[in-house]
């Protein structure tokens, strides 16, 4: 059980590397438009786009992505504290 709660774990990791990535690079158009770009727009968008149907754009700031890493960080919390009761 610990083996696949370390996997887990890992996972949200790289997850919220991409999420971060693809952050960045939305202040950057033409890196975004690139074939990487594009790579991570498809890997990271489907996990963002509830929050942006939640959370309305205030101007021209949007705060769905800090809220998506938020709840990323208390999925991290859990698992590091079942794999502590296991």
């Amino acid at each position: 059980m610990d083996f696949i709660l370390s996997i887990l774990y890992h996972a949200i990791q790289v997850y919220q590397t991409i999420l971060v990535i693809h952050i960045i690079m939305s202040w950057f158009p033409q890196v975004q438009q690139s074939s990487f770009g594009r790579f991570i727009g498809r890997i990271a968008e489907p996990y963002l786009e509830p929050f942006r149907r939640i959370i309305p754009s205030i101007g021209m700031f949007d705060f769905s992505p800090i809220v998506a890493l938020i709840t990323l960080q208390f999925a991290m919390r859990g698992i590091f504290a079942l794999s502590t009761y296991f």
